[in-house]
Order: C-alpha cells, then structure tokens, then sequence
C-alpha cells in the first residue's frame, strides 16, 4: 500500500500548490494574465530538468525514441494545460477549484476503460453521477450575475482536467513498457513542460510584458511564492506519478488522491483565510462554507462510490 502514502504525500502539496498560483494570480497579477507565470516556470522547469538528465543520459541514449517522445509530449500537454488552468483561477477560488477538477477520475475511469483496459461497474455509473452534482450545486446557488463567470471557470477546468488526465494515460502507458525508472521520466515529463511553457510565453508577447511588469513592479517579491511552488510541485510530481505507476489500476489511484482533495483544500481555505486573509482569499460566509461542505461531500460520496 506504499502507493496510498505516496497519493497522501501528493494530495497534500498538491491542495498547497493549487493556493499559492490563487494567491499569486489574484494578489499580484490582479486575475490578469495569470498565465504569464509561465514564462518563470518554463526556465525553473528546464533548469531542474537538466542534472536529471545528465545523471541518467546512459539510460535515456540507451531508450527508444518513440519512449523519449512520449514521455515529452505527456510533459508539453501537462504544460499546456496550464493555460486553462490559470484562467480558470482568474475567474474562481481555490475551493471552487478543487471541486471543478474533480471530474479528473471520471475521465481516468471513462478514457482508461478505452484506451487501458481498464472496466467499471453499475456501480460507478452511480458514482460518476453523484461527483457530477457537486459543481452544478456550485453553479446553481451562485447570483445569476455571477453565474456565467463561474460556468466559464468550470468550462475552464474541465478542459485543464482532461488534458492533463490525457497526459498522465500516455504516462503510465509508456512507464509500464520498464524502459527507463521513475526518475528520468520525470525528467524528460519536465522538459515537455517547459518546451510547452516556453512556447506559450514566447508566442505571446504580451505574457513575457506582463510577467515582467509584475515582477519590477512587486518588487521581485512574486518570485517568492513561485520558487516555493516550483519546489513543491517538483516532489509532488514523484509523489503522485509514483502512485499511479504502483497502484492497481489509473483509476483508483485517481480516486484515492481526489477523494481526499476537496477535504484538504476545503479545511485548509477556511484555516488560511482565517489567519492569512490575502493568502487563502476564500469566502468566508455561512452560505459558501455550506454550499462547499455540501459539494465536497458530495465529491468524496462519489469517489468512495467509484471504487466500487
């Protein structure tokens, strides 16, 4: 069961991470342009990448082309799929958030019976249903003003989801061929992510503008939270693709990491933005706080449902 700690391990900075690009997207970049953070991240990645691949560039010569390709073009989606990422936290909160990409196990279950193998039951369908309720709850209970925003944002994390769940199938597909170890697929995952970063902030000149702007204008103070969340994004990566590699099935590991998701980042919102109010920047009001705690019941209903 040493997958479930490592899910526990990724769970965790996972919920701290999805904070900190809130925290950064709203505090500094003002919900603008979030995306251009990127153009920091992609060099951070590749700067990281490089020893990695210098140390195993026996394994990685010694592979097949078409493994070393793969693995990179799972690194350039997961890159890419930050652009909807971003602007989904430019219209939502975290704890929104964290419920919207919930539909992540769906995808894993629905694509893995596809393309893995993999089967589900009556039972899931139930399940599959029930995590469902919990972003239209979200949706239905906000102001007709604001509605349309927050169907954007789960427009938004719906395609960020399935790009990423894309990305890590043709991960798991390729680690299971046993042509190179954990750590050098992580490196050549991490140099499709900055190949994809790169190219979004070099074929939009405005986001290199922005990002620019933002770092002078702060100071460099945005820097902080950034190389923190680079860090802890860098072991969350081992920690969570461990777990999918050693678990039984894509699905379950999935299931296993989202169940205990929207718990971590519902609790920790309220903790934050009780003693970090410009850092957790949650709603704090009995309405949201039930309305969350009525949809991250839902979720976790839903995902134990799953596993059935």
């Amino acid at each position: 069961m040493n997958w479930l700690v490592l899910v526990a391990i990724a769970t965790l900075l996972d919920s701290a991470r999805i904070f900190i690009d809130n925290y950064t997207s709203d505090y500094y970049f003002k919900g603008k342009d979030a995306v251009s953070q990127k153009f920091f991240y992609g060099y951070a990645i590749l700067i990281t990448a490089i020893p990695i691949l210098i140390i195993h560039s026996g394994d990685i010569f010694s592979t097949s082309i078409t493994t070393i390709l793969l693995l990179i073009l799972s690194g350039f989606m997961h890159g890419i799929s930050g652009i909807p990422y971003f602007k989904a936290l430019e219209l939502d909160d975290s704890t929104n958030l964290g419920i919207f990409i919930q539909m992540a196990p769906i995808l894993y279950l629905v694509l893995g019976c596809l393309f893995l193998g993999e089967s589900f039951s009556a039972w899931q369908l139930v399940a599959i249903a029930v995590i469902l309720l919990a972003p239209i709850l979200i949706v239905a209970t906000t102001r007709k003003r604001s509605r349309k925003i927050r169907l954007r944002a789960v427009f938004y994390s719906f395609i960020y989801v399935f790009i990423a769940v894309v990305s890590n199938l043709i991960f798991v597909q390729v680690s299971g061929s046993g042509d190179l170890s954990l750590l050098p697929e992580v490196g050549l995952i991490m140099v499709g992510k900055s190949i994809a970063n790169l190219t979004i902030v070099y074929s939009i000149p405005k986001l290199r503008r922005r990002f620019k702007y933002v770092a002078k204008t702060s100071h460099y103070k945005v820097l902080r939270p950034m190389i923190c969340n680079h860090l802890i994004g860098f072991i969350k990566e081992f920690a969570y693709r461990g777990a999918l590699i050693a678990a039984p099935a894509v699905a379950i590991a999935s299931a296993a990491s989202d169940s205990v998701t929207p718990v971590v980042i519902f609790f920790m919102g309220i903790v934050l933005s009780i003693i970090w109010p410009n850092f957790g920047r949650e709603k704090l009001n009995r309405k949201n706080v039930i309305v969350h705690l009525i949809a991250t019941i839902l979720v976790v209903t839903g995902i134990i449902i799953l596993q059935f």
